[in-house]
């Protein structure tokens, strides 16, 4: 097969890790179908060729943009591809559920006419699909849910996680908490600043319009205890995750929640928003909170920074937890699918 993968969004948190992930673990295994991956310009120089059946195109087109619905199909044209995967992939339907303009840097009018058009085309998109991939049971339930297609169409591939502890000298002298992520009102940071007190709080992630909209809202006395880190990479984030006291996911709704069983895996104990999906990914290995109550986001991380006996209980039980989940499993699950795909196509 002839297999374009969608690369746009290489760099971005969340579905950028899980491309990453999956073409470095598809190189590994599959050295027989043809890979052209289709890059933005601020990441086509620096993107290096795993593997001698991959191949990289600049693709220069902003996603979710009306440039996008007119330019892309005639680059996978030119390409004649035997299968196309665009890794809206689906990690969540956030959009659904949360209705505000307070999720765009445009005004409301712009905003809910982009919203509008998004969800006609993931909704094409769905209809029109071969087969969908989602990263968790709760997100399938959701795309069933939403658009009524038959469940055998939607199947699922978790994510992992392959950070390792380090002990290089660490990046914050002070103790912390530790957020990793995007700063859009469904992560639910504003109430998370909130709680913490006589701890410092580190927010990873990139500096966008969001964390510059967070940062501006911030009091004197929050400025003092808010460290805005920025991007990390792998290295960085290995050592933030590694001495923080703990981590803190006070997301309102996730599609998988990585950062959180990145954690794990170097053994930093996680406390999370009691939401489906993220019992369904990190089951007993995390503190449970209501992330609609203040009060008990903040009893909750207190209880866990306070009991050394609940740490090491959620650091054993994370560090069970996060050997089920494989990026190689990933990636062969993920093949599976294109030659399902594939036959299906060709009435194999």
């Amino acid at each position: 097969m002839k297999i374009v993968i969608d690369g746009r969004l290489y760099h971005q948190s969340g579905v950028g890790r899980y491309l990453q992930k999956l073409i470095e673990n598809l190189a590994q295994i599959d050295q027989k179908n043809q890979y052209v991956i289709f890059l933005i310009k601020a990441d086509f120089n620096i993107f290096e060729l795993p593997a001698k059946n991959f191949r990289k195109r600049l693709v220069d087109i902003p996603w979710h943009s009306l440039a996008e619905q007119l330019l892309l199909p005639v680059y996978l044209i030119s390409e004649k591809p035997d299968l196309v995967h665009f890794p809206i992939t689906i990690h969540d339907l956030i959009i659904d559920h949360f209705d505000t303009g307070r999720a765009s840097t445009r005004n409301l009018i712009i905003y809910e006419l982009k919203r509008l058009c998004y969800k006609i085309i993931i909704k094409s998109a769905i209809l029109r699909a071969n087969k969908i991939i989602a990263v968790s049971q709760s997100t399938k339930k959701e795309i069933i849910s939403h658009y009524g297609i038959v469940p055998s169409k939607v199947q699922v591939t978790y994510e992992a996680a392959d950070l390792k502890k380090t002990n290089d000298k660490r990046l914050i002298t002070n103790d912390y908490l530790l957020y990793v992520g995007n700063a859009y009102p469904h992560k639910n940071l504003e109430r998370l600043l909130e709680v913490i007190s006589n701890l410092k709080l580190v927010l990873v992630g990139k500096e966008d319009f969001f964390y510059q909209r967070l940062e501006k809202k911030l009091t004197s006395n929050q400025k003092t205890q808010i460290i805005f880190f920025g991007y990390a990479n792998d290295q960085q984030l290995a050592n933030l995750y590694t001495y923080a006291r703990a981590f803190v996911f006070p997301s309102l709704m996730e599609g998988f929640g990585l950062p959180g069983l990145e954690a794990m895996k170097i053994g930093t104990p996680v406390t999370c928003s009691d939401i489906p999906v993220f019992h369904e990914i990190y089951q007993e290995a995390a503190l449970y909170f209501n992330p609609q109550n203040s009060s008990q986001m903040a009893q909750q991380i207190s209880r866990l920074l306070q009991d050394k006996s609940l740490q090491d209980d959620l650091r054993k039980k994370g560090f069970g937890l996060v050997e089920k989940f494989s990026w190689s499993k990933m990636a062969k699950e993920t093949k599976t699918i294109y030659e399902s795909c594939f036959n299906l196509r060709s009435g194999k």
